[in-house]
């Protein structure tokens, strides 16, 4: 081959032949039993130049192996027409886990390509089914074909195809050894020995994509074969085609049992576990992984199959497996004891025992991402009720690793870590542990992740640790209260699971817990003391409110943070001081009108703008409008001192009123005189004016009332200045709460940076008042 090599091919196909050869070194010694099997393929012509083809230096024997068939030539063009991106399909494991789905989607043959695919399929056949006997040339053949099939297999759009084709009966056929002849037992070595069995298992292992095929594969008595196949070995004679062999059947009975409940117990009545057990201990580790690739299918959710496996005493070697440097023996054999553990108990006790503890721990720093989760998957389930092994996990070292973990890209390992660590929580010393260790700062990062699972398994994580007294200040320390208060949770278990961490939160501020958190607001940096006041305003009962922003000017620091210009820091204000203002009160300063008060003279709405006994009137836009001293006397300072002081008003029998409409002095005047008036808002803000110039108290909460409900994120501004401009108290605090309570929407809004600063100093008056009259509540 050297020779022709240097005379036919060009620079560029001996560079491409030449990349071949050092490529099938790795692809014989390699671990996808996809790429495997295109040794084959490369080594037969597929990849050999068209010149080569057609040049007369091509031998016979070269140019029959490069066009066996048509069907190599179809299966050429169709790998040349698949998407770039096609990925091969990789042999089915059973993950505890659901994967990614691919969104790759390859094209399905036309239906001329499919004609002809069948036409080939069935040539292949033919071939299979005609050459069942020990002559090299049928072996060669038999061989030939199994390998084709396999390969046009490995695209899942043409299975369906390959099993309209009748391939499957043939390749189970040749799953067994052709009957031996007196002159077949003379001949030795035995041509293509174990090649054509190895091809067809894995062809069969292919075609088993879908739930139909691996019933009919199995209905045509694979499975039998195939567990014949794993006792190859036993008869002495060991070699690389046996290994391999071995390794097909194992791996053909994996994808023939991947998520087929009916076929894993089939498996097991054809005795299948005892030697795949057998086989944990091979001298080949490509076998040993195979063997525990398939125990790892068969014990998933199979009670009776995890049972036989255990039987079989499988643990103490994969035990030893999991201590194995080879990421992929360590890998498989933490899958079969995570599934052998999985909702049985009594399993996880005899692999706890078995001693399994130490190596899973070790794996949690396996250079193998995928070991690492299954190990911290395993230790959750190890975890899961047995409060000692909780313990004994954190003692003997996983808590670190496990953090470690937290901070991965790999999000499934992640989500791992975090169920593992919730896990551990609920045992109240290793909830201390894992703050001590810096668990809480990345489980809350992953509060923010935009994967459910992971969400809800750090959220769960945290719902642990908040019930240790020591971690409340840890929570403090690192923004968790905000962090859980403002996160965008995807599922509404995640959404409760927060609610009851804050809750679990609240429930510990007291007696030392509070002690703390006061001592730190007063001696640490000041972004600690904030963030102390931050969720003392959340947290914090209503009875130590004053002690908390009084006493210890926790309200200063929030005042502080309202006044700065940070916009994060003035929004964390405005919520704290929002919180702590709806624990102070029940009802906002003029949520519901106000009681009149009782006039000390009542006269009754007949005496109305009544002439009858009136002793004054008053000149209003022109018109008379008649009165009694009497009742005016009663109902203000103001109108006392008109009357009773040494104003002209006193001994007038007219008194003009020139700035005020008459529609709002009657109102005014009928409240006078009843005690009570309907305010419309269209003349409330004119009535607060005349209410506040003659001193109408019960008049003004009224109109303050009124004007209160249109309060609104465009008016708030202008609605504040008339509260000062007419001494409006409950509308101004109304204004203040207001403010506060929709910070966030007005912030973006013209001079709000200004008109914050300016009422400040009223926010702080109105707090310290607030504050001090609920205290003096609670005490009566």
């Amino acid at each position: 081959m050297k020779i022709w090599e240097e005379l036919i091919l060009n620079p560029e196909e001996k560079k491409t032949k030449e990349k071949v050869r050092n490529s099938r070194n790795t692809l014989e010694h390699g671990t996808d039993p996809v790429l495997k099997s295109r040794v084959f393929i490369a080594d037969h012509g597929l990849l050999f130049p068209t010149s080569f083809l057609n040049s007369a230096c091509a031998r016979p024997r070269e140019r029959s192996l490069l066009l066996l068939s048509p069907l190599l030539v179809l299966l050429s063009s169709m790998e040349l027409q698949r998407r770039p991106d096609q990925c091969l399909p990789e042999r089915k494991g059973q993950k505890r886990k659901l994967e990614e789905d691919s969104d790759d989607i390859s094209a399905p043959p036309s239906a001329d390509a499919r004609h002809a695919l069948l036409s080939d399929v069935k040539e292949q056949v033919s071939l299979l089914d005609s050459t069942f006997s020990w002559t090299e040339s049928d072996r060669s053949a038999a061989k030939r074909a199994t390998h084709a099939l396999a390969d046009l297999a490995k695209n899942e759009d043409v299975v369906n195809v390959i099993v309209d084709g009748g391939a499957i009966p043939a390749l189970v056929k040749h799953l067994q050894a052709p009957p031996l002849s007196e002159t077949d037992r003379l001949q030795r070595p035995l041509p293509f020995e174990h090649e054509v069995e190895k091809g067809s298992a894995f062809a069969l292992g292919l075609l088993a994509v879908k739930p139909e095929h691996q019933q009919l594969i199995v209905d045509s008595g694979a499975l039998k074969h195939l567990v014949d196949l794993l006792k190859r070995h036993k008869n002495g004679l060991t070699s690389r085609a046996i290994n391999s062999l071995i390794r097909r059947a194992a791996d053909a009975i994996t994808n023939l049992a991947h998520e087929n409940s009916s076929i894993k117990t089939r498996v097991r009545m054809e005795g299948g576990i005892p030697p795949l057990v057998h086989l944990l201990e091979f001298a080949d580790t490509k076998v040993q992984r195979a063997a525990a690739g398939a125990l790892r299918t068969l014990a998933f959710k199979n009670d009776e199959n995890k049972n036989q496996i255990v039987e079989c005493n499988a643990l103490p070697t994969l035990i030893l497996m999991l201590r194995s440097e080879d990421a992929a023996i360590h890998y498989e054999a933490v899958g079969v004891i995570g599934n052998l553990v999985h909702s049985s108990p009594n399993i996880k006790k005899e692999v706890l025992l078995a001693g399994a503890l130490q190596p899973v721990i070790g794996l949690l720093s396996s250079c193998c991402s995928e070991s690492q989760r299954e190990a911290a998957l395993l230790l959750g389930q190890f975890a899961a009720t047995d409060s000692d092994c909780k313990v004994h996990i954190v003692q003997r070292g996983a808590v670190r690793p496990l953090i470690e973990m937290l901070q991965s890209s790999d999000v499934q390992l992640k989500e791992m870590s975090a169920f593992a660590l919730g896990r551990l929580a609920q045992d109240t010393h290793n909830q201390a542990g894992i703050a001590h260790n810096g668990g809480l700062m990345p489980l809350l990062k992953l509060l923010d992740s935009k994967n459910g699972s992971l969400q809800h398994n750090a959220a769960f994580a945290l719902y642990g640790l908040a019930d240790n007294e020591d971690n409340v200040s840890d929570f403090i320390r690192v923004g968790g209260i905000q962090r859980l208060q403002d996160g965008e949770f995807i599922v509404q278990a995640t959404k409760d699971c927060v609610a009851k961490t804050l809750k679990r939160l609240e429930e510990k501020i007291h007696g030392r817990v509070l002690n703390h958190l006061l001592y730190l607001m007063r001696v640490s940096e000041k972004a600690f003391q904030r963030r102390v006041a931050l969720a003392l305003a959340h947290l914090c009962s209503a009875d130590d409110q004053r002690k908390i922003f009084i006493d210890h000017h926790g309200l200063e620091l929030l005042m502080g943070l309202l006044g700065s210009y940070n916009p994060k820091q003035q929004l964390d204000g405005a919520v704290a001081l929002c919180k702590l203002a709806n624990k102070t009160m029940t009802l906002s300063p003029v949520d519901a009108a106000p009681p009149s008060p009782t006039p000390q003279v009542y006269l009754g709405e007949q005496y109305v703008n009544n002439a009858t006994l009136s002793d004054v009137t008053f000149l209003v836009e022109g018109k008379r409008f008649y009165a009694h001293r009497i009742c005016l006397l009663a109902s203000s300072d103001a109108f006392r001192a008109m009357f009773d002081g040494g104003y002209r008003e006193k001994e007038a029998r007219d008194i003009e009123i020139p700035n005020i409409r008459w529609e709002v002095f009657e109102l005014m005047m009928r409240f006078i005189y009843t005690g009570s008036v309907d305010i419309t808002l269209d003349i409330a803000q004119d009535l607060l004016r005349a209410a506040d110039q003659y001193l109408l108290e019960g008049l003004k909460r009224l109109s303050e009332y009124t004007i209160a409900q249109d309060i609104s994120l465009e008016n708030v501004s202008s609605m504040y200045e008339l509260s000062e401009a007419f001494n409006a108290i409950s509308l101004r605090h109304t204004c203040i709460l207001f403010i506060l309570e929709h910070f966030d929407k007005l912030c973006g809004k013209p001079g709000h940076s200004n008109l914050i600063q300016h009422i400040i100093p009223e926010i702080q008056n109105y707090f310290v008042k607030a504050l001090a009259k609920a205290n003096s509540n609670i005490q009566l």
